[in-house]
């Protein structure tokens, strides 16, 4: 367990199985320092293989980061260009490191904007990873929660076009099936750094029952123990899902071994 101000974290603490995080303020945090944003963007980078690595230890299931939204193609194109070396970089550099620390990678989010030899990497790197089975790390590129909807959709439709599907049978349990990620869990923790308060067109569906926490650390700035403080957080909300207290209280009693 890591340290903070409060001390280690107590090992009874219910632990999110999935975290999701708008890794935001990088930009602002170069400016802070007098430095070029691309600066920004490579503290950023070196503060998540920290991250990774002790969600990893601490037994996170799966951790979900926003690199690039669908939306960040309209930022200035040095800028663009310096992300997706950047990103170029971070996939051949990590590959073994990730390796090694059992940690499984997986992009989401449409790869077809991205370069042949972008899209490359990202399967090699993928490939190298496959056969971990600790952590899941899923990097959101290109991703956007509105075209995770809209190809969800997109592909019932044609299951229906197809006669596979009748329109009656899509319900909420057929658009999930459909988004990314649907073999794993939802959100448990939605943390987004920076200042900002607002989920940015990310993870929205499968986030409808998360847990938000939101710092104005910038993102090179939150390390494990911003992370500890955001993990005290969790542990202290009651995640009801439209039952009342008391049926939680109840129900957990219920299930709680003698």
């Amino acid at each position: 367990m890591s340290q903070d101000s409060n001390g280690t974290l107590p090992d009874s603490i219910i632990l999110p199985r999935h975290i999701a995080i708008v890794m935001d303020g990088n930009g602002r945090w170069a400016k802070r320092q007098g430095k070029p944003r691309h600066a920004g963007h490579r503290a950023g980078a070196e503060n998540l293989r920290n991250i990774v690595k002790y969600c990893g230890d601490i037994g996170i299931e799966v951790l979900t980061v926003f690199a690039f939204s669908s939306e960040n193609w309209r930022r200035p194109k040095t800028e663009v260009a310096l992300l997706m070396e950047l990103f170029m970089d971070a996939l051949k550099q990590e590959s073994e490191r990730l390796r090694k620390n059992n940690v499984r990678l997986r992009i989401i989010g449409d790869r077809s904007a991205f370069s042949a030899r972008l899209q490359r990497q990202m399967g090699e790197t993928e490939a190298i990873t496959a056969a971990s089975t600790g952590m899941l790390l899923q990097v959101a590129a290109n991703y956007g929660g509105r075209w995770d909807l809209a190809q969800a959709v997109r592909r019932l439709a044609e299951r229906v076009k197809t006669g596979e599907l009748a329109p009656g049978d899509i319900d909420e349990a057929a658009i999930a099936a459909e988004l990314s990620f649907a073999d794993r869990p939802d959100p448990d923790l939605f943390i987004r750094t920076g200042g900002e308060q607002r989920l940015s067109n990310f993870v929205l569906w499968q986030s409808a029952y998360s847990e938000l926490y939101f710092t104005d650390a910038y993102w090179p700035d939150f390390n494990e123990a911003a992370l500890d403080q955001a993990l005290r957080h969790y542990a202290g909300r009651q995640r009801r899902f439209g039952m009342t207290g008391e049926q939680v209280v109840a129900e957990r009693k219920e299930n709680t071994p003698c």
